[in-house]
Formats: C-alpha cells, structure tokens, sequence
C-alpha cells in the first residue's frame, strides 16, 4: 500500500513544485528585467542572451524547488511509515515487494 501512495505524493510534489516554480520565476523575471520572459526561447526571433539566461534562471529554480519539494515529501514519508519511500533507498530499485 505504501507504494502506491508514494506513486501518487512522489510525482504529484514534483508537479506542484514545478508550477510553484515556474510562477515565481516569471514573476522575479519581470521584476529585473521589467519584461515579460520569452515565451519560446527556441524561437530565433528571442536574442541569444536572453534565451540563455531565460533557460539557466528557469532550470535552476525549478529544478532546485522540486528538489526541496520532493526531499520534503520523501521526509515526511519515511516520518510516517519508518521507511524510505520505494526507489530511494540504497540499491532500491522500486519494485514493490509482496
């Protein structure tokens, strides 16, 4: 059972994390540059600089809020069951055992 549940709180915390994210980038994004982001920084249209930072700021906000987010989840798993979640223990694969 504790497997399912961490199937459901593991990806939900990420997507949640990734929305958060993405608001606050765009938001402190704005705030510097007094623009908004682009809007498709693969466009040739958007200046190489700005596509740059745009990608590098984005990326690393978001990839360390759902590194928190899901630390915490994970935390607050092992907290409730005394164990880690499946997938993340030493040599642990995520295969729900029997």
């Amino acid at each position: 059972m504790n497997a399912m549940v961490w199937k459901l709180v593991g990806p939900a915390s990420g997507i949640f994390a990734t929305a958060v994210a993405s608001r606050l980038t765009k938001k402190v994004w704005v705030t510097i540059t007094k623009s908004p982001p682009p809007d498709n920084p693969e466009d040739p249209d958007v200046a190489w600089r700005e596509a740059v930072i745009w990608a590098l700021a984005s990326g690393a906000v978001i990839g360390l809020t759902r590194l928190l987010v899901e630390r915490q989840a994970a935390a607050y798993y092992r907290k409730s069951t005394g164990e880690l979640p499946p997938g993340l223990g030493p040599g642990d694969d995520g295969a729900a055992t029997a």
